[in-house]
């Protein structure tokens, strides 16, 4: 049952982004080390790298003091690996048994799945987490219709059904009531005794303090510190996770914004993940929405653009904008620039005229005015430097930063009022990102008022006049002026109590 399995200068590019330089984790059978870092440092890299979903493009890994290479997440459960996806892996279209034992499966005389066994042994897990969830988590209940926490718990109960050696928990909290989490970190004691190794991915520093030994911090894709917990603070693991403030080579937009008239105001905004969130805007204000993945800033920025329910109320240009269709907010001027843009933002089969067309087509008449329409999205895309053969060329044959730019172009022809950017920048390389920043700053000054989720916090920090930073679904602290830094925005980001807030 031991288990010794070290990871050492981890290298894994995908093209030319380099997620992990130099990675290196040691995890022993029995304890526990917390895998910490801020956005995009390389965590659930690593997590992949060591349960085999990505190889390795540089360094080794050592199970039990021999070199190991795991093809497949299969390869690394066959050996004992199992994880606690930070992003669920579960059939929603299948039972909770099926989940768990799919593709071992117990199969009676005949050749038929057993499913009073089956069934049998889904209860036994369940038991695991008794009291703390609903009735209706059963075994034949669909996982569809359960909600995300139970979703959490029968993903850990999937995990730990493959008798792990080593469990690596990524963000498996993140779902979790007070009391589940209770019952989760008992497991681990108990799990902990009998010798299993476990990999602890979390941004809740009482958490991390709460149930790790040890802990190892990457840094922009590298291992940058390791050590017991006894021996460190909050403070100390927030100083390792950031570098010195960078110089930016841009300006804060909306920064001379304090005379401006109030134009959005949100009270109590709650949807499944947000817990009342409250702030108001002004025109022309460019505010940054922080805070690690997941805390509920998808969700904001959803519910404000009509596309998910919500309670609350929100006010635009002091009208009511409780807006039930994404048609509505569309209307009175809002527009939704995601960060996904293959799914969400772009046809790419269709060429890029009528991509920068998709909101607006209605807006030349029947029949089709397409001469008017290609000379209004030639100035869009001049506007942009898009770098493009053609109009009618399809998307798919434009870069990836000059395909964001036609998800931004598509929304700027219709002259919108409030702009809710959802991480836009995210795989943009470094020259379309300075250009974006000009934009930012431009329509500003333009009198645009713009809501700016990034992930990445250097850019929150030197381009944002304020940052409301999300934690667990409510804003944990809102930075501005002198407060806006990067280590208070990181400390805010984690929960750490003292982040310089106002």
């Amino acid at each position: 049952m031991t288990l010794s399995l070290s990871a050492r200068n981890v290298v894994k590019r995908y093209g030319g982004v380099v997620a992990l330089a130099d990675g290196n984790l040691e995890v022993n059978s029995g304890e526990v080390v917390a895998l910490i870092g801020a956005n995009g440092s390389g965590k659930s890299t690593m997590s992949k790298v060591i349960n085999g979903v990505v190889i390795l493009d540089g360094g080794q890994l050592l199970l039990d003091g021999k070199p190991a290479h795991f093809a497949s997440p299969q390869a690394a459960k066959n050996i004992g690996i199992s994880t606690v996806f930070q992003e669920l892996s579960l059939i929603p279209q299948m039972t909770v048994a099926d989940n768990i034992w799919l593709t071992r499966e117990q199969i009676g005389p005949l050749g038929v799945v057993n499913r009073k066994a089956s069934f049998a042994k889904t209860d036994e897990l369940l038991t695991l987490f008794e009291g703390t969830f609903k009735a209706n988590l059963r075994p034949d209940a669909y996982v569809s219709d359960l909600p995300a926490d139970e979703k959490q718990i029968i993903e850990i109960l999937k995990a730990i059904s493959f008798n792990p050696r080593m469990l690596i928990l990524d963000e498996a909290t993140a779902s979790l009531d007070s009391r589940q989490v209770q019952r989760l970190f008992e497991l681990v004691k108990k799990w902990k005794e009998e010798g299993i190794a476990i990999v602890f991915v979390s941004h809740r520093m009482e958490e991390i303090f709460r149930i790790a030994d040890r802990y190892s911090v990457l840094r922009n894709g590298k291992t940058v510190g390791a050590g017991s917990m006894k021996e460190v603070t909050e403070k100390d693991l927030v100083r390792l996770m950031i570098e010195k403030e960078s110089v930016f080579g841009y300006s804060r937009a909306g920064a001379k914004k304090d005379n401006k008239p109030v134009c959005l105001k949100v009270k109590d905004l709650r949807t499944d993940t947000l817990r009342g969130v409250s702030f108001d805007v002004k025109e022309g204000e460019l505010v940054g929405i922080g805070g690690l993945r997941g805390q509920g800033q998808r969700d904001l920025l959803l519910s404000l653009f009509g596309d998910i329910p919500f309670t609350g109320n929100v006010e635009y240009n002091g009208k009511p904008a409780n807006f039930h269709h994404p048609r509505q907010a569309m209307k009175r001027g809002y527009a939704l620039v995601p960060g996904d843009r293959a799914r969400e933002g772009l046809l790419y089969i269709r060429s890029i005229l009528e991509n920068l067309q998709l909101p607006s087509w209605s807006r030349y008449g029947f029949p089709l005015k397409i001469s008017k329409a290609r000379k209004d999205a030639e100035k869009v895309g001049g506007s942009l430097n898009l770098v493009m053969a053609s109009l009618l060329e399809p998307v798919s044959s434009l870069s990836g930063g000059n395909a964001q730019k036609v998800v931004i172009g598509k929304w700027l022809m219709r002259q919108p009022g409030l702009l809710l950017l959802d991480d836009p920048t995210k795989g943009v390389d470094v020259g379309t990102k300075a250009e974006f920043y000009g934009l930012l700053t431009r329509l500003c000054d333009e009198g645009k008022t713009i809501i700016f989720y990034s992930s990445d916090d250097e850019e929150l920090v030197g381009l944002c006049n304020r940052v409301l930073v999300l934690h667990d679904g409510s804003i944990k602290t809102e930075l501005a002026g002198e407060t806006l830094t990067k280590e208070n925005l990181v400390s805010a980001s984690l929960g750490v109590s003292d982040g310089g807030g106002q």
